[in-house]
């Protein structure tokens, strides 16, 4: 597993009974790293895994392999109630081919660093499969600081990347200068992938790349390699659409956006609704004044699936 690049945390697209959509799904991710990025994390938060059953879970992440055939790695994002529920998803994962996989915390219970070490570290230690902590103390109240994380990664060499999404960029400083090169950081909150990178990030877990995968490699590359005139300029006009990702309703603004460039639909399971009315409305003026002005940009240099 080689931790560099954009992995879009892909969506779960429903047909109209919302049932899982796995030949779209399959399309979908071969279009996502032919467009350029460097694979995909399936069931997370915006694949809207907590209405997942574990079976559902395991037929999306076969899906998966099977549709990338190797060309590009597919992450397991492994979230549960309790600790054997993460562990069992971890082993299944890792039977139906997942390269790596992204730990989180669970998703009701939130307590001390000395539980939540347990959680991540049985997880971890759960399969030889290289792994990412995930850090979201927004979304799931638990707060992994950098010397915890370092802490985790000393006790187990199968921990080699960090997802950050406090929003707090400070954060990739200091566990850059806890950690080094020891593990790969990647920013998790679209609207800062650029100062995420020049604070010494190497990835982005994306969200908006679901629908725009071009802009975004192309965002990551110029943000990557220093270019600061071609980043500011693509970053200016990308921001009202990333900020799309940092609101509650982030899975069904996302998908809203699929659905605007033909890649997807605007289909979510309950809890979620669909947006309707003025919500709807401010939506979609958003995507829709940005895809007007949408940057040409040259050919995708993805992989060929």
């Amino acid at each position: 597993m080689k931790w560099h690049g954009i992995l879009p945390a892909i969506t779960t697209a429903f047909k109209d009974d919302l049932s899982v959509d796995h030949e779209f799904v399959a399309h979908h991710v071969q279009w996502l790293v032919r467009e350029g990025c460097s694979g995909i994390v399936a069931l997370g938060s915006l694949s809207e895994g907590a209405t997942l059953r574990t079976e559902e879970k395991i037929e999306i992440l076969r899906t998966c392999v099977g549709a990338l055939g190797g060309a590009a790695p597919v992450v397991a994002a492994i979230s549960a109630l309790s600790t054997a529920d993460a562990v069992r998803l971890a082993e299944q994962a890792v039977a139906a081919g997942c390269q790596g996989l992204m730990i989180l915390p669970p998703y009701v219970y939130s307590t001390d660093w000395r539980e939540m070490k347990a959680h991540v570290q049985a997880v971890l230690r759960a399969t030889p499969v290289s792994c990412m902590l995930y850090n979201n103390p927004i979304a799931y109240r638990t707060d992994f600081l950098p010397e915890q994380v370092v802490e985790l990664a000393a006790e187990n060499p199968n921990l080699h990347a960090v997802k950050e999404s406090s929003a707090d960029v400070r954060r990739i400083t200091a566990l850059r200068a806890l950690a080094a090169d020891r593990l790969a950081l990647f920013v998790g909150v679209d609207d800062l992938i650029v100062e995420g990178i020049q604070s010494g990030a190497v990835g982005w877990i994306a969200g908006l790349a679901n629908a725009l995968p071009r802009e975004s490699a192309a965002l990551f590359q110029y943000a990557l390699q220093g270019q600061h005139a071609g980043a500011f300029e693509l970053y200016r006009w990308f921001l009202p659409l990333l900020r799309l990702d940092t609101v509650p309703k982030f899975v069904q603004l996302i998908k809203l956006a699929q659905a605007e460039v033909g890649m997807g639909n605007a289909r979510v399971r309950p809890p979620r609704l669909e947006l309707e009315g003025q919500e709807l409305e401010g939506a979609l003026a958003v995507i829709r004044g940005a895809l007007a002005r949408r940057p040409a940009l040259p050919p995708a240099g993805g992989v060929k699936i």
